[in-house]
């Protein structure tokens, strides 16, 4: 039997992986994951973290 990967798309680098956490409805790569655990509150980074996961509590727009 031949078992299928399924990717994601990470709410933050928007890349499709296969591995991550899911945190409340956004998906975290382990990658983007790493590199938020590492940023310091100082670098420009940590603010663009900051607003993706703002994202996080968008509501989703179905129309």
């Amino acid at each position: 039997m031949v078992q299928k990967l399924t990717t994601e798309r990470c709410g933050i680098c928007e890349e499709e992986k296969e591995w991550g956490i899911h945190l409340y409805k956004l998906f975290i790569c382990c990658e983007c994951e790493t590199n938020m655990i590492h940023t310091e509150p100082r670098e420009e980074k940590y603010r663009y973290y900051l607003q993706k996961l703002k994202n996080m509590n968008q509501p989703t727009l179905y129309s």
